[in-house]
């Protein structure tokens, strides 16, 4: 068997890390994980350096671990920027907050994205709903970066993309994972938009729901259903008359989070939200 030479760099600099370490030594399993860390952040293949990065998640609490994160954060290769983020708000990175917020003005929508969902795993939900409000309703509540790229939202490729790789395992819809799976691969919609709609639920600005309630009419089907289910959950009754247009949606999944939403708010007096929002 010919041996792979795409392997060779990043095993040399595996074996200079373990070199790296003082002598007399004994290499522990411990000592051997982080050189392998260190050699991915080295690596000259951005794919080893994503995954690499990417698992550092899972080491909250690890100073080190977060170094390295934040270092990739600069990294040349998006996909490595997304790792990054990713890895930072899995591991409860609150140090790495400013940074991230800083992720924000990337030029490349899925690493402002990736940012903006650590953001708000860090309870950072101002930046995060700002980024959510772009994508939703095209407007310019960041005034960043973002609001300069939403027509990177126009190419199905790129939405497909940023959806499935960064929400679309987070829809939180009843029962209907398994048919927006489908639908994802049945043609192109916008998946992105309809996370965004989602985790603008607990946003208190009115605008949002100004901005949720024009969604309940967008083409897709996804974002239609995630906008009702987000003022459902908002609790406002004001929107409950415009929702029950949906109860005459051409989309099953619609008329039914529209049927829930109508019952969820008809039980609030007008003039009062739910205490969750």
């Amino acid at each position: 068997m010919t041996p792979n030479r795409r392997f060779y760099p990043t095993a040399i600099c595996f074996l200079l890390a373990l070199l790296s370490l003082p002598f007399p030594f004994a290499v522990t399993g411990k000592q051997k994980a982080w050189a392998m860390f260190e050699a991915a952040a080295k690596s000259k293949g951005p794919a080893e350096r994503a995954i690499g990065i990417r698992a550092l998640g899972l080491l909250r609490d690890n100073a080190h671990a977060r170094e390295l994160a934040e270092g990739a954060l600069e990294d040349p290769n998006l996909d490595v920027r997304v790792a990054a983020a990713t890895a930072l708000g899995q591991m409860h990175a609150t140090q790495s907050i400013a940074k991230l917020q800083k992720l924000l003005s990337d030029d490349k929508l899925p690493v402002v994205i990736a940012a903006a969902h650590s953001l708000r795993d860090l309870q950072d939900n101002a930046s995060a709903y700002a980024v959510y409000y772009d994508i939703l309703s095209g407007g310019r509540k960041s005034g960043g970066l973002v609001s300069q790229q939403l027509d990177t939202l126009r190419d199905p490729k790129v939405l497909a993309r940023i959806g499935l790789e960064q929400g679309i395992g987070y829809i939180p819809f009843a029962g209907i994972g398994w048919d927006a799976w489908r639908y994802t691969h049945k043609k192109d919609p916008n998946p992105v938009r309809a996370v965004a709609a989602t985790f603008l639920a607990h946003d208190p600005d009115p605008a949002t729901g100004v901005a949720l309630c024009a969604a309940i009419k967008d083409k897709d089907w996804i974002v239609r259903a995630a906008a009702i289910q987000a003022l459902a959950q908002r609790g406002d009754p004001q929107f409950e008359g415009k929702i029950e247009f949906s109860l005459f949606d051409t989309n099953p999944h619609v008329r039914y989070t529209a049927a829930a939403a109508v019952i969820r708010l008809s039980g609030i007096e007008k003039g009062t939200k739910l205490a969750s929002k």
